[in-house]
């Protein structure tokens, strides 16, 4: 699994004219799912994230994750984040995963992240999505998950 990890004031996603997910200060997840990952990733990932210590202490120190800093999280899937760009001009998405597998673990970290006790916001599988968001600091990470 792949992550791209913002640390964000607000940000929300649209699909046609519909808000289908809005978050205040927390994090935007774009979500990317591999062929070869498992529910262990998923749930691993999704632990590493919230307890990323991204948010400022009083000190101005990067030293609270989301749960400290009361958070919520936003998840949006997007496989494109798989792209291999090593060769040639069009992308390679042959590591990224078939489309059943990808949601299933999607919703997997969603739901794993839940249970850490976050208020969580999703995109819609497969969608069109025009994702907004206000990147506070800028504050923004790549996670790649290990596979055991």
């Amino acid at each position: 699994m792949r992550a791209v990890v913002q640390r964000v004031s607000e940000s929300s996603v649209v699909v046609g004219r519909e808000v289908v997910g809005r978050i205040g200060r927390g994090l935007l997840v774009l979500l990317g799912v591999s062929r070869t990952d498992t529910e262990k990733e998923s749930a691993a990932l999704a632990e590493k994230i919230v307890h990323l210590r991204v948010f400022e202490d009083e000190g101005g120190r990067l030293n609270r994750s989301l749960i400290e800093a009361d958070g919520e999280m936003l998840v949006v899937s997007q496989f494109t984040l798989l792209g291999d760009c090593r060769k040639g001009r069009r992308p390679s998405f042959t590591e990224a995963a078939e489309p059943e597998l990808a949601k299933r673990l999607y919703e997997h970290f969603v739901c794993q992240t839940s249970k850490l006790g976050i208020s969580v916001q999703t995109g819609r599988f497969q969608a069109l999505m025009a994702v907004s968001l206000v990147n506070d600091g800028p504050v923004t990470l790549i996670i790649d998950s290990v596979h055991r």
